[in-house]
């Protein structure tokens, strides 16, 4: 990483800025994913580190929100989306692998999964992929650094 490039951290993951952050606020930034479930599967977390979201002070929680809300709704129409999941996996047992709270907005269309509740399988695929430390035999593919800079200078010029 480039000694002036601003490094983000994500749990234990440090990420380059210009290659998944698209848009941020005082206390929040919406990174794309690394391996998305769906097309435009984006991220939303707190600036500060933090693991639990019973963690978050008031102003993170309504910040991070408001920013999921505003990414979500220039995300629907820009994937020819029908509707939104914004979801949350707080802890472990909620299949939580991240040590980071983080939203998951995934722009949805119907028939996307044969099952729709199948999201949620899908979400802690992608957790159990970092717990493996990024196999990249999965069914998902990872993206490249410079196929995540793409999508997250097109939704910068969105979020704009």
């Amino acid at each position: 990483m480039a000694a002036a490039e601003e490094a983000v951290v994500f749990g234990p993951y440090s990420i380059r800025a210009s290659e998944q952050v698209f848009a941020s606020t005082e206390l929040s930034l919406a990174l794309v994913n690394l391996k998305p479930v769906v097309p435009g599967h984006v991220l939303i977390i707190p600036k500060r580190v933090v693991l639990r979201f019973q963690d978050l002070d008031p102003q993170e929680v309504t910040d991070m929100w408001m920013l999921a809300q505003r990414v979500g709704s220039k995300l629907e129409p820009h994937f020819d989306a029908s509707s939104l999941t914004f979801a949350i996996q707080d802890g472990s047992a909620a299949g939580q692998t991240v040590p980071h709270v983080h939203i998951h907005i995934l722009p949805r269309k119907f028939g996307d999964f044969e099952k729709n509740d199948e999201v949620y399988d899908k979400i802690e695929e992608h957790a159990e992929m970092l717990k493996e430390k990024l196999d990249l035999d999965k069914e998902r593919t990872v993206r490249t650094p410079a196929e995540m800079a793409e999508e997250a200078a097109q939704l910068r010029a969105l979020l704009q």
